[in-house]
């Protein structure tokens, strides 16, 4: 199936140079090899979640199953080609975020609507439980005809912020401009674009500063959800066992790339900071008028996009459960 129509970018830092890794004689004493690739480089979230996929399946399947990580671009470069890549079995497991994505599925942009998902613990609850996840996959797979398959949902960069050249961030009418990561920085430089929609982590991972980045408004609207996708005919040609390391593995990788960003964005913060950076953290009042300004778009995904409102739908109503769960918990906790 060729997945033509994808329009977005991929929104994962990008390395020129793939770095392979995994031992060649482990791979070829395997039954199985699974050659997975991430956009970004070795100080990313989804390096360090691949790290951990690959030492705990290849440790639960006793060596059956071997993983060869590219780490850059040396298999893929851009979500339609690596989603491709995935369909057509060149490629076992890739990454994305929704915008590298949205194109073939663009009711993942449900990922991208503003404060839907409160905090970490709201974010991390809904998305490792399942069931929106798996509503997700059903679509996915029927999309691709069964041969792209959602895995999981981690997290790549923490929350997305509003990060400018400009001090103020302009009515949130502001025109969006399509920009391919790996030219987000010349664009900077050249004025093509004044501002973006990232994590810490991956602003100072690619010295953005350095292009005038100067302006994080920490208003934390969207939980940077990176979607981890695989061969449907790889997974499902293994036995039962075999798919159960394939899962455990995948749960593990999730946990990792949850906990990775709230380590480093604690250096990246401080190194914004230095490179003369300006953050700012909206208060109450003022998050309560973005989220209002930004309500319409809820309307127009539901009405606009195919799939939207049951993915929409889908999102809130496993939101509201982990509140619901959570807040009960923690109302025993501070007693």
């Amino acid at each position: 199936m060729i997945l033509s129509k994808l329009t977005k970018i991929l929104s994962a830092a990008a390395l020129g140079i793939g770095l392979a890794v995994g031992g060649i004689s482990a791979a070829l004493a395997a039954d199985i090899t699974l050659r997975a690739t991430a956009n970004s480089n070795e100080n990313d979230e989804d390096y360090d979640g691949l790290v951990v996929f690959k030492d705990y399946v290849e440790k639960a399947s006793n060596g059956k199953v071997a993983v060869e990580l590219f780490i850059g671009t040396q298999l893929c470069s851009k979500g339609d080609e690596c989603l491709q890549g995935i369909a057509d079995g060149s490629i076992d497991i890739y990454i994305s975020t929704s915008g590298g994505a949205a194109g073939a599925f663009p009711y993942v942009q449900v990922m991208d609507l503003p404060y839907l998902l409160r905090d970490d613990r709201i974010a991390e609850e809904v998305l490792s439980e399942g069931t929106f996840t798996r509503a997700l996959r059903s679509n996915i797979l029927a999309d691709s005809g069964d041969k792209i398959r959602l895995m999981t949902i981690g997290n790549t960069g923490g929350w997305r912020n509003f990060a400018n050249t400009q001090e103020l961030v302009k009515a949130l009418g502001a025109a969006p401009t399509p920009i391919p990561w790996p030219e987000l920085f010349t664009s900077f430089q050249t004025g093509v674009v004044e501002g973006s929609k990232n994590g810490i982590t991956d602003i100072m991972g690619m010295k953005f500063t350095d292009a005038g980045l100067k302006y994080v408004t920490l208003d934390g609207h969207a939980y940077m959800g990176a979607l981890w996708f695989m061969n449907n005919d790889q997974f499902m040609g293994m036995d039962d066992a075999t798919r159960r390391v394939i899962v455990d593995g995948f749960a593990a990788l999730q946990q990792a790339t949850f906990a990775s960003p709230k380590r480093k964005s604690i250096q990246a913060y401080a190194d914004f900071a230095a490179a003369g950076g300006d953050l700012y953290v909206p208060t109450l009042e003022e998050k309560a008028a973005f989220k209002a300004a930004a309500a319409p778009v809820f309307d127009w995904f539901k009405a606009n996009v195919r799939e939207g409102e049951a993915t929409y739908t889908a999102l809130v109503d496993a939101a509201a459960a982990a509140e619901s769960k959570l807040d009960g918990g923690i109302m025993m906790d501070v007693k």
